[in-house]
């Protein structure tokens, strides 16, 4: 593992997210616990997180610094607000759980979760057999089933979608740090192929707005070199309009920044880009802040049904 390129594929970002869940437990503050975080990012999220810190050429310097409690910070309130919207989901009649590019999450151990519930995680094959055998001695709290597919083929992943509708009445779908991986097309199939099955009600989602996608581009020039091996490539210009193209609407749009202040949770930057994102608040319309600070949020979204029944893409 070279310090500039810690990142080998998409699959080790969920290394990184598990080391990041665990240092948060750490904080005498913590918007959530997960011991079992930490012994699942092991020695490898340890590494990935400490090349992270020193920077390129290993190196500590302030961008390194930033891209770290920045990344702290946005691994926090995303999983407290996922959680959250997991169980309002459970709460109001979900019976299924079904977490598509699962990784290393833990949410069946450590979520207070019906015990009839049943969670279905989905994932690689050598991500499942990872996590199966680090969490062997460990007993989630409800009926937990893991299935082997690559998200990518649609003809397994159609096999294990199309079984749903035979077991559950309302599913909901977690897409966790996915989306942003696949392409257009990838996330078209997957959207149109979820839409296709009456008993998927709710799915999670995150959003990146245009601008934020273009500041991660221009500014983070750093973090793109360190993340080079697992690009993101969906980058539509306009998110909402393209699910609903394929039969989705948001019901739900939870803002990262909005949400911080809610908990408490401000990102660790230094004091002058504080000030320069003070500035900037000053400076700009109030319209135009309202878009910057909803730029980054987690959607649930639910199937869009038109005048006629159907969906307006024309789903079915």
């Amino acid at each position: 593992m070279s310090d500039d390129t810690p990142i080998r594929d998409v699959a080790d970002t969920a290394f990184m997210v598990a080391a990041f869940r665990a240092r948060e437990g750490e904080r005498p503050d913590a918007l959530f616990h997960d011991p079992l975080s930490g012994k699942l990012a092991g020695e490898r999220g340890r590494r990935i997180l400490e090349a992270m810190a020193a920077g390129r050429g290993g190196r500590r310097h302030a961008g390194a610094a930033m891209r770290t409690g920045a990344m702290t910070w946005f691994m926090a309130i995303r999983t407290r607000v996922i959680d959250e919207m997991i169980l309002a989901a459970i709460a109001e009649g979900a019976d299924a759980i079904v977490n598509l590019g699962a990784g290393l999450d833990t949410r069946p151990y450590r979520l207070e979760l019906p015990a009839s519930l049943v969670w279905i995680e989905a994932d690689l094959p050598g991500m499942i057999d990872y996590k199966e055998e680090r969490l062997a001695q460990e007993r989630p709290r409800c009926r937990l089933e893991r299935v082997r597919l690559d998200l990518r083929e649609r003809a397994a992943r159609s096999e294990l979608l199309s079984a749903l509708g035979t077991r559950f009445r309302e599913v909901l779908v977690l897409t966790e740090g996915v989306i942003p991986y696949l392409t257009a097309e990838d996330v078209g199939r997957l959207a149109e192929d979820l839409r296709a099955q009456p008993s998927c009600r709710r799915w999670i989602a995150e959003y990146l707005s245009p601008r934020v996608m273009g500041y991660r581009r221009r500014a983070m020039r750093a973090t793109r070199v360190w993340m080079r091996n697992a690009p993101f490539l969906f980058d539509p210009q306009d998110f909402f309009g393209f699910f609903r193209a394929y039969g989705w609407r948001p019901r739900v749009v939870r803002s990262m920044w909005e949400e911080a202040q809610r908990l408490g949770r401000r990102p660790q930057l230094p004091w002058f880009v504080r000030a320069a994102i003070r500035l900037r608040r000053v400076l700009l319309s109030r319209r135009a802040r309202e878009r910057l600070s909803r730029g980054l949020a987690y959607v649930l979204f639910e199937p869009a049904i038109g005048p006629d029944g159907e969906s307006p893409g024309g789903t079915a």
